[in-house]
């Protein structure tokens, strides 16, 4: 579970970000708006980040393990993390996640 500690490290030393544990998620706030969710316990890892739509479209035709988030609806993209996505790439997106909550609040 390397990856779900590094993204929960990285985005919680994010300036106003906070961690919220709901059922079998870990929910990451900016504030009080959600920009990412990690979905725990599941192999492989699952994570759901807020996304620009134009860029949520691109990463759901290019990748395979990218589609729209159950839990952000339109406003997100969940990633299953099988390796398609780098480890960087995703962490990248979380920052992404995070700087499109800035936004929404």
């Amino acid at each position: 579970m390397v990856l779900e500690d590094d993204i929960l490290k990285y985005a919680l030393a994010l300036p106003d970000a906070s961690e919220r544990d709901e059922k079998e998620y870990k929910i990451l706030l900016r504030g009080e708006t959600i920009f990412a969710l990690i979905e725990s316990g599941r192999e492989p890892l699952r994570v759901q980040v807020r996304c620009d739509r134009e860029l949520s479209k691109t990463l759901q035709e290019r990748y395979e393990s990218v589609m729209e988030s159950r839990a952000l609806g339109r406003n997100g993209i969940e990633i299953i993390c099988s390796g398609q996505l780098t480890h960087d790439e995703i962490i990248d997106l979380v920052r992404h996640g995070y700087e499109q909550s800035e936004s929404k609040e």
